[in-house]
């Protein structure tokens, strides 16, 4: 056939889009589950983990400085990486190899670090939105202090305005009962803390108290300064707030008392942080 017999367009480009480099991955997936062509075995908890460097490296900045730099790694066959769990190794390479990877409640956290250590953002990003998407009065505590250790500012923001508007039944939970007394503070000083009525802080604040009670009374009027007292029912404050022991025996506490106790007779007339309403009852 001669060339210059073809009258149509004198060129044409061709792509088999991505299903190009999925077949690849998927091929190298293979090789890698034969032990075929490779080159580095990356050990974690003592377990082996055949793998393509030039795999590795083209999805992952960390393992591209190990192995294109003049470190000890990128002549080694065995290359040893501590500080994670082989499951999520396993995760981790599941991913890399297919693009894919199934995320669980079980397996989010070591995910999220594996893929933090390996520099896999997308893979964090999932995880941080996986989390997102589980946030319940029962975890978004533990979610928020995670978010916070990993400086996930736009996760920890949704824990805190998710706990702020369920304060109710989030205070009912384990994980409500281990927040350092700081963070306590942060939630109970809030404005925007939604509650039905001041009853609930008082409450709230009473069971933490509770749960350790010889570590946590030193604390006691530091919290109370927080609660709005004076907003409370006088019957409840009569019979309930008066009468707790530790209250009773806590000196410092009694200005508090003293303060409520004249705002149920003077009401507006006395102004101070606790006798205004959380927004949240004040519409």
């Amino acid at each position: 056939m001669d060339p210059k017999s073809l009258t149509g367009h004198e060129f044409f480009d061709f792509s088999s889009g991505s299903s190009h480099a999925e077949n690849i991955l998927q091929i190298f997936n293979e090789f890698r589950d034969s032990r075929l062509f490779t080159d580095v075995i990356i050990c974690v908890e003592g377990k082996e983990f055949p793998c393509h460097r030039a795999v590795l490296s083209a999805c992952s900045s960390y393992f591209r400085a190990m192995f294109c730099n003049d470190h000890r790694e990128s002549r080694e066959m065995l290359v040893e990486i501590n500080g994670i769990l082989a499951e999520a190794m396993e995760c981790f390479l599941q991913y890399v190899y297919t693009g894919k990877v199934k995320i669980t409640t079980e397996n989010v956290q070591y995910l999220f670090e594996t893929s933090s250590l390996f520099q896999i953002s997308v893979l964090r990003d999932a995880c941080a939105k996986f989390l997102e998407e589980q946030l319940d009065p029962c975890n978004c505590l533990g979610i928020q202090r995670f978010a916070d250790t990993h400086s996930l500012k736009t996760l920890f923001t949704k824990c805190k305005n998710f706990a702020l508007q369920t304060f109710e039944d989030v205070s009912q939970h384990e994980e409500f009962l281990e927040l350092d007394k700081d963070e306590l503070i942060d939630y109970i000083c809030s404005d925007e803390l939604v509650i039905g009525k001041e009853e609930m802080v008082f409450e709230a604040v009473m069971r933490w108290v509770y749960r350790a009670v010889d570590l946590r009374r030193p604390l006691l009027h530091e919290l109370l300064t927080h609660v709005r007292l004076p907003l409370l029912h006088p019957n409840y404050f009569v019979q309930t707030v008066e009468v707790d022991q530790l209250i009773q025996n806590s000196p410092e506490c009694y200005q508090l008392l003293h303060e409520a106790r004249r705002y149920h007779i003077l009401g507006n007339e006395m102004m101070s942080p606790r006798t205004r309403p959380r927004r949240s009852l004040s519409q």
